[in-house]
């Protein structure tokens, strides 16, 4: 078990309060998730951490990872699972964190997998979750807002249940090792040129065709080898399109 909650990462993405970095530490170490990263331009403060750690999770609190950057915090990950309660047009559809759970899964064993949670005043952004393979969403009677620590802790006891009953079972589901999120976020950037070179995306609605295809290429997770072929195959289409932009390219 402890193998695959190994796999697993707390990102705490832009949180306030230091007391909050602790309280989360100390539910995954209950929990036996040992790796907290930490989103700010700013250090948080030690002592304050440590206090609401207690002695039990201090050793979590030292070890914390700390970026200013998200992009950079999760790039080797190969699967993320965003958490809100938040909804609109340019967010991706939410998974209620059973359902999201039983989608990440069978992907733990060959995947290092990241759960963001974020700022305690607006929780993660729109641009945070275009990061994100899934989003999970905790749903509650009425105020939909929860204390970081609280989110954190219903994700990691839902991750170590699934854990829990995944080791008891005797051929659990496993899913094959997938692109990192550094190299997904290559794939996008390319894909993007490629699709301004042939002009296929209009103005008005630019944005959100880079939604929907960010949306649908991390929804259904790609292998390395995958991204390799849709990379070639964007690189070609440019230099196809560059070719016929000098007059030198006049098909066969």
């Amino acid at each position: 078990m402890n193998q695959l909650l190994d796999q697993a990462a707390v990102v705490l993405v832009r949180p306030k309060y230091s007391e909050n970095i602790g309280a989360a530490a100390r539910i995954a170490a209950n929990m036996g998730v040992t790796r907290i990263i930490v989103v700010h331009d700013t250090e948080p403060d030690l002592q304050t951490m440590l206090k609401m750690a207690t002695h039990h999770a201090a050793h979590l609190i030292h070890a914390i990872e700390r970026f200013s950057c998200l992009q950079e915090a999760v790039a080797p990950f190969n699967w993320i699972v965003g958490t809100s309660a938040r909804k609109g047009r340019q967010r991706r559809t939410m998974k209620h964190i059973k359902t999201a759970m039983q989608t990440t899964l069978p992907h733990l064993k060959n995947n290092p997998t990241a759960f963001l949670f974020g700022p305690e005043n607006s929780g993660l952004s729109n641009d945070d979750l275009k990061l994100c393979n899934i989003i999970a969403t905790i749903p509650t009677a009425d105020f939909s807002s929860l204390n970081l620590a609280q989110s954190v802790g219903i994700v990691l006891y839902e991750l170590f249940s699934g854990v829990q009953e995944l080791t008891t079972d005797s051929t659990p589901p496993t899913l094959p090792k997938l692109a990192s999120s550094q190299e997904m976020e290559e794939v996008y950037s390319l894909f993007e040129k490629t699709l301004q070179k042939i002009d296929y995306l209009k103005e008005t609605d630019y944005n959100y065709m880079i939604y929907n295809i960010r949306h649908f290429l991390g929804r259904i997770g790609l292998r390395a080898r995958e991204v390799k072929v849709i990379n070639g195959f964007c690189r070609h289409v440019l230099w196809l399109a560059e070719k016929t932009d000098q007059g030198g390219y006049r098909g066969h």
